[in-house]
């Protein structure tokens, strides 16, 4: 017998957790729910003229009952003018 499950959009998110980087980079840009195909792929947050890049690591948790997803600080690029 196969069912039919439909996921709503919010379930279908992941919590990321974003770990390292500058330090004054505020803790609500740090935690995000994202679509669970783009916690498999490098994130990018816009931050004073340039991006901070993050990928995912082996690292997973949890946040009051939900999972997580935990990406590192790989390095930064400007933006070209």
């Amino acid at each position: 017998m196969s069912r039919n499950i439909e996921r709503t959009e919010d379930e279908r998110k992941v919590l990321v957790e974003l770990v390292g980087g500058p330090a004054d980079l505020p803790q609500a840009q740090r935690t995000m729910r994202v679509d669970a195909a783009e916690a498999q792929q490098k994130i990018k947050i816009k931050y004073y003229g340039g991006y901070q890049h993050f990928e995912p690591s082996d690292d997973s948790g949890g946040n009051g009952g939900q999972s997580s997803r935990t990406f590192r600080w790989t390095g930064f690029t400007k933006i070209a003018e």
